[in-house]
């Protein structure tokens, strides 16, 4: 154990900057996932549901669900706050609706259901690569993801279902709000597990902790 804290504190400059490419990747994945028009993950479909009903565009919105979502992870799980956190609650936003609006100002919305389904097949593979890459940095949670991992905590119940609950109590507001709920919402509710930790093991942890400590975790682990 103190030999991993001491990796992670050497490193810190590369897994900083492993996160900021993971956060600048996932906007451009949740950029690609609006243009599909089939839906947004669970937490960024409540985020546009709510803007789409004040009046505001979805990255001011997620910005403000993220400084409720802060409060009970300042309140009960302190240890989760890093610079990432601050990162990912006030840039994912932003920088997805700009390349949302870049998509569409150079191709045009999908024109039908193939074109659709493509968009959203690469924006699954692009969000699971930014979703591993910020995760391996371990430099910060983000508010709405420190809610299921502090459920697990507080719950004798698995992680996989407090994420499970989270991202399902999203869907239904987004949903009672008149949001968009598609294939693209359960895929992400469901599906990005294997794609997160296939990514993890093969690509996000050899740029955190270099390619021969990545093969000696891996091979160590069960």
């Amino acid at each position: 154990m103190v030999f991993v804290k001491l990796i992670k504190k050497d490193r810190y400059p590369r897994r900083l900057a492993v996160m900021l490419l993971g956060i600048l990747i996932m906007g451009v994945g949740i950029g690609l996932f609006k243009v599909s028009l089939m839906g947004n993950d669970p937490s960024t479909a409540l985020g546009i549901a709510v803007g789409d009903q004040v009046g505001i565009d979805f990255s001011l919105c997620i910005i403000v669900l993220n400084c409720l979502y802060f409060v009970a992870e300042l309140l009960f799980a302190r240890d989760m706050v890093g610079v990432g956190t601050l990162v990912n609650w006030f840039l994912v936003g932003p920088i997805a609706s700009f390349f949302e609006k870049l998509f569409v100002g150079a191709f045009g919305h999908p024109q039908n259901f193939p074109q659709q389904l493509g968009i959203l097949a690469v924006g699954v593979l692009i969000l699971s690569f930014s979703c591993a890459l910020y995760q391996t940095a371990d430099v910060g949670i983000a508010p709405y993801d420190s809610l299921s991992l502090l459920l697990a905590r507080k719950l004798p119940v698995p992680y996989f279902w407090c994420r499970i609950f989270t991202d399902g109590v999203c869907v239904v507001l987004a949903f009672l709000l008149g949001g968009l709920i598609g294939l693209g919402t359960l895929v992400c509710a469901l599906a990005l597990g294997p794609f997160v930790a296939f990514f993890t093991r093969y690509a996000a942890e050899a740029m955190v902790f270099g390619r021969a400590s990545a093969r000696a975790r891996r091979e160590t682990s069960p």
